[in-house]
């Protein structure tokens, strides 16, 4: 029996045509390559027992027809943890989070603005489409200090040959270390692929659900210094803000939040296909596998999208908002809400047409969306609508050497007139030591998120202004070589009418042109047979004025013991991670908003990098992690303690130790 079990994975692969159906004569039991370039399916986990009938288990994503593998790798921690390595959060797994790296929003069309929290949610472009030859299922558990606990479910089969149904679940709750950090996260995603026996159409259906909700402190009390006060060793004694003076909890399923955002986001969505192409056969080992290559297809995409958005404080202060949003409330202690309800329909109407009859990487695609958008907002009920045509051009030549993309979409009429967003990608495999070189081009020209206009529950800015469009144009380059595990690549991003906030609640832009540079490094060195140091270098860089502060570096480095030990199916990866930014002035938190705010007076100095020791072990279908983190917060305040919290944001430290344990199991029914 032939198992692969499955690892977090982020990004979606370029190429493919997003149809076709899965055919078992393109794969007859074989192990397929990472959609990455081969990384993570190189450390998959397989048994075999000639008795049994093997296990294949493959996914696509929805604009894909390029399929991959679930992963097994133990190597990375962060795979498997919500927040990515590149990302800081509120201090406490779940709160709101973003990322060190320069990364604006590349999407032109309607947009809420909500993206804090983006990490926690489950998304429909990385949803994955199913095939497996027998029922599957995944059971993780996670266990960190403070009751911090995350619980994460998959099973998926085909119901018959050609209709797959997966279920994914995940459940995220901790208190935190510090009062009023307490989140509690759940998502879930159903699925159905269905094919027909000639196939010719193809039926994709999904549901994901995401409710997100995280209780904001504004910070810890600044007014005396606590993080040195030995009386307040125990952080959760620091007052917050926020949120008054609750009594810590241990509910694994508490989701009472008396001061805090709640986010509910839900999308069904269906696709529809019939192709019209040419038959095939393929013989193989005495058994007649029947093909089919479509020439021309014809696509039709439902898409439901709810969303709610919802700050509450119930027990307000008013002396607080007064003097953090210029807002005033009835009483001294008095109830503070903002919200608003979002819902879209999308149609969409799509042909393509298959120039190469067998490369069905290779198509040209022209479609049209229709969108209408109601809002529930507090100024009262509102509709929009947008025309939205789109076209694109895909290639992925038959012998893998050539990989190009164009695509393009502009909005016609509607909320968001005259968007549009353009996109060229060009990947060449030169040669097995050179490997892989890709250029790229995107730009996007897109109306402000809509909390920048004045009819948003959110718009607290006491000024009505009319945001003009935003503008980014951003260049990339890559260099890939698998064979030296090395990877390069460099970003330039060329911004105009950049939107911001440059307080708690006050909306800005930024008229004038700028640029931000970025590079990155990423190499596997091998110190020894077994040891291997596992490097990330990125530079930032800030031209012109531009109301954007980076660290100038952020690095990350995992030294390891990596690989098969004597006991027979045990591998094992043990070392440390470190990782470090230089001083900059990091962006604020406005909680009401949910948003993270541009300030230019605190820096952050963070004396020594983040240090993490490790053991992760493989055990065939079960894989462990333990892990202790936040080591270098290790000092002498009245008695050894962890206790020198780092910041990353202004007034929310990080937790001191933290002990992590992992345990992911996969099985087949």
């Amino acid at each position: 029996m032939q198992v692969t079990l499955s690892a977090q994975r982020r990004g979606i692969p370029i190429d493919g045509a997003g149809g076709g159906g899965f055919s078992p004569e393109r794969f007859g039991g074989r192990s397929l390559g990472s959609q990455s370039g081969g990384a993570g399916g190189a450390d998959s986990l397989k048994r075999r027992d000639k008795f049994e009938d093997s296990l294949t288990v493959i996914f696509k994503y929805l604009d894909s027809a390029a399929y991959g593998k679930l992963d097994s790798s133990i190597k990375d921690f962060r795979l498997r943890f919500p927040v990515p390595a590149s990302n800081i959060y509120l201090g406490n797994l779940g709160n709101a989070s973003r990322s060190l790296l320069f990364s604006p929003k590349l999407n032109a069309g309607w947009d809420a603005g909500f993206h804090s929290f983006d990490i926690y949610r489950w998304k429909k472009e990385t949803t994955r489409f199913i095939h497996t030859t027998r029922p599957y299922s995944e059971i993780n558990y996670f266990l960190g200090a403070r009751t911090e606990q995350m619980i994460e479910l998959l099973h998926t089969q085909n119901i018959k040959p050609n209709w797959n149904f997966s279920f994914n679940y995940r459940l995220i709750n901790s208190p935190g270390f510090f009062k009023n950090q307490i989140s509690n996260h759940n998502n879930y995603i159903v699925t159905s692929w269905y094919q027909s026996l000639n196939k010719r159409y193809n039926n994709y259906f999904m549901l994901v659900s995401n409710k997100l909700q995280s209780a904001e402190s504004g910070g810890i009390d600044t007014s005396q210094d606590y993080l040195n006060d030995n009386v307040y060793k125990d952080r959760f004694n620091i007052p917050t803000q926020l949120g008054g003076d609750p009594q810590f909890g241990r509910d694994f399923f508490s989701s009472a939040i008396t001061t805090g955002t709640k986010y509910t986001e839900t999308v069904y969505l269906m696709r529809q296909q019939y192709d019209f192409g040419k038959k095939d056969s393929l013989i193989s080992d005495s058994t007649i596998y029947y093909l089919f290559y479509p020439k021309l297809r014809f696509e039709h995409t439902l898409t439901i999208e709810k969303n709610k958005y919802l700050f509450q404080d119930f027990e307000g202060d008013s002396l607080y908002y007064k003097k953090t949003y210029d807002t005033s409330l009835r009483f001294r202690y008095d109830t503070f809400e903002l919200r608003e309800y979002w819902s879209a329909v999308n149609n969409d109407f799509s042909i393509y047409q298959f120039p190469e009859t067998k490369n069905q990487h290779q198509f040209i695609k022209l479609g049209l969306t229709v969108q209408n958008i109601k809002a529930r907002l507090s100024g009262g009920n509102k509709s929009f609508y947008n025309l939205i045509a789109h076209a694109e051009y895909r290639n992925k030549t038959r012998n893998q050497k050539w990989d190009m993309m164009v695509n393009g979409e502009l909005y016609l009429t509607g909320l968001n007139s005259t968007n549009y967003e353009a996109t060229a990608s060009l990947q060449r495999y030169v040669s097995k030591k050179i490997g892989y070189l890709q250029l790229g081009f995107q730009n996007i020209n897109r109306t402000p998120s809509f909390i920048f206009d004045n009819r948003s529950s959110f718009y607290l800015f006491k000024s009505t202004t009319n945001f003009e469009k935003e503008n980014i144009t951003h260049l990339y380059a890559s260099l890939l070589q698998p064979e030296n595990k090395l990877k390069l690549t460099g970003h330039y991003f060329l911004l105009t009418n950049y939107t911001y906030l440059k307080n708690f609640y006050e909306l800005s832009q930024e008229s004038s042109l700028f640029n931000v540079l970025q590079a990155s490094l990423e190499k596997t060195i091998k110190l020894s047979k077994k040891f291997n140091w596992h490097s990330e270098i990125y530079f930032q860089q800030v031209i012109g004025n531009a109301p954007v502060n980076l660290p100038l570096i952020f690095t990350r480095n995992r030294f390891a013991y990596e690989g098969p030990t004597k006991f027979k199916n045990l591998d094992i990866a043990l070392g440390a991670e470190v990782r470090y930014h230089t001083p900059y002035k990091a962006d604020g938190y406005s909680p009401a908003l949910g948003q993270f705010y541009f300030q230019d007076s605190i820096t952050i100095k963070n004396q020594l990098p983040e240090l993490s020791a490790y053991l992760h072990f493989r055990i065939r279908p079960m894989k462990f992690f333990i892990r202790a983190e936040n080591l270098n917060t290790a000092r002498n305040l009245g008695g050894f303690g962890f206790t020198n919290n780092i910041i990353e944001t202004p007034g929310y430290p990080n937790p001191g130790l933290q002990l992590r344990l992992g345990l992911w199991w996969s099985f087949v029914n």
